[in-house]
């Protein structure tokens, strides 16, 4: 049986440089035999986690609203490819309130002591972390990574490749980058064929 992907492009703009990079890690994806699916997250409306510890003795958030079909989606597949430009030297603030909504994830496993998918036979969870940065200067993806990090260690997704291009900023600008686009396919062929 093939292997599923979800891809989350979370820029705003669906044209911008990571969204390329990352239809074209699906397209490697499916290339190499798996089955994906490209979201974009400003197609959906969710609000910034409200801090309010619900989550800490239910191990589920209590706003209703895209976030959790759209964790479904995530928890539901192999694997996982997150796609984020770096803003004002970190992630970008839709990612993030989008991942800070992942509370509820670390409140089952640390607070509440369950894993997310007990008992489950399923294979390994393994993801791809692209990113976009219009500056060069040195560090610029570290804070980002590090949240990445996070959020796939959280959502039992092991990190096999983080793709981050520097100097990057104009929307379309990756597209001057073939080797870049390349990359991001072969890594997206690779999550498929990594079973």
């Amino acid at each position: 049986m093939s292997l599923s992907c979800v891809a989350l492009a979370c820029s705003p703009r669906k044209e911008g440089n990571t969204a390329a990079l990352a239809r074209r890690a699906v397209e490697g994806f499916r290339a190499g035999g798996g089955r994906a699916e490209l979201l974009y997250l400003t197609d959906h409306k969710y609000a910034p986690c409200r801090a309010c510890g619900a989550c800490n003795t239910t191990g589920r958030c209590v706003l209703r609203d895209d976030a959790g079909p759209l964790f479904d989606r995530i928890l539901a597949c192999d694997r996982f490819i997150l796609a984020a430009p770096i803003f004002s030297m970190g992630i970008c603030a839709q990612a993030k309130a989008f991942i800070d909504r992942s509370q509820q994830f670390w409140a089952n496993r640390y607070l509440l002591g369950r894993g997310l998918f007990e008992g489950a036979n399923r294979p390994e969870r393994r993801g791809i972390y692209i990113g976009c940065a219009g500056t060069r200067l040195p560090n610029v993806f570290d804070g980002a990574v590090r949240v990445v990090r996070y959020f796939f260690k959280i959502l039992e997704i092991e990190p096999v490749a983080y793709l981050c291009y520097p100097g990057v900023d104009a929307e379309g600008e990756i597209y001057g980058n073939p080797a870049a686009l390349q990359e991001a396919y072969e890594e997206g062929k690779k999550l498929a064929a990594d079973g």
